[in-house]
């Protein structure tokens, strides 16, 4: 009996489905159920059309008081999200101004879009070098989208506080206590980068990280104070003894100078008589060559 071609053997197709199943890097289908899709791309049901339809009957009955509960204002930096009997509608964020809702189905979330901030409560660390201290500092952040900020985050402002006080507990524990003293701005951007990107999904825009301040406990203030004071006296030490080099080296130099030609040192001798003069000196004093006492004596 001959094979046809086309289909290949058992132990092949079962050896090729095992490597699809699990080497198979292609796109997987894009899903055309209604259970997939955006809560906003599924068209409303015939309940919600029912709701809709007496809503607009109640408005047009109750007229003129009716107006009061269907126009809110929104002011220039608010925006709306409305959810139409729990479900999101697809629509823009209303506002600002003048929007129209319908009662007892509308249901108006506002969200603030200016830059907000709030302090990070001060938390202890432990450093890499295993030094505990206490660091706090402010987040700036802002709503960039604003049904990001409804549906993703149940409370965008709370959600990103306790993010940052881990981020920085974290971050913060990767570093040595110097390289904190010395480079706030270096840990406030990591912390800045970190919550950027994570917050990016919930809508916030976190703008700016700052370290307002480091506290640790006063033994290791003191302990500090006492090692720099420490490496402030060495440093004066070392500086005062290379000044005293120097200026023998020098003194050595004009020495030898004034040893090969004799009249240097006499020009010497008349420099130094003519800086001690003065109209206020009463008494002066002459610098007397050694020599000239040893041939006196002799």
């Amino acid at each position: 009996m001959e094979k046809n071609p086309k289909e290949p053997e058992p132990g092949v197709l079962a050896q090729s489905s095992s490597l699809n199943v699990f080497h198979d890097e292609s796109p997987l289908p894009q899903r055309t159920s209604k259970q997939c899709l955006p809560a906003e791309n599924v068209p409303p049901s015939c309940l919600e059309k029912i709701f809709y339809v007496l809503s607009l009957i109640a408005i047009a009955l109750l007229l003129p008081w009716s107006l009061l509960c269907c126009l809110r204002v929104l002011n220039e930096f608010q925006r709306g999200v409305v959810l139409r009997l729990g479900r999101l509608r697809p629509k823009p964020p209303c506002g600002p101004g003048v929007i129209f809702l319908v009662p007892c189905i509308d249901q108006l979330r506002i969200v603030d879009i200016r830059t907000s901030s709030f302090s990070l409560e001060r938390q202890e660390i432990l450093t890499r070098d295993m030094v505990t201290i206490s660091i706090d500092g402010v987040v700036y952040f802002s709503i960039k989208s604003p049904y990001d900020a409804i549906m993703q985050v149940a409370d965008a402002q709370d959600a990103v506080e306790k993010l940052s006080m881990t981020t920085l507990r974290n971050v913060a524990g990767t570093h040595k206590l110097m390289d904190l003293l010395a480079s706030k701005e270096y840990l406030s951007s990591q912390i800045e980068a970190i919550l950027y990107t994570t917050t990016e999904a919930w809508g916030v825009r976190v703008e700016r990280v700052e370290i307002k301040e480091i506290f640790m406990p006063e033994q290791l203030k003191r302990a500090l104070a006492v090692e720099q004071e420490a490496m402030r006296e060495a440093k004066a030490k070392v500086a005062a003894a290379q000044g005293e080099r120097d200026a023998v080296t020098a003194l050595k130099e004009a020495a030898d100078i004034m040893e090969t030609n004799p009249i240097a040192l006499q020009l010497r001798y008349l420099q130094t008589l003519n800086t001690i003069c003065n109209e206020q000196t009463r008494s002066y004093v002459f610098p007397f060559p050694v020599d000239i006492v040893k041939r006196m004596m002799k």
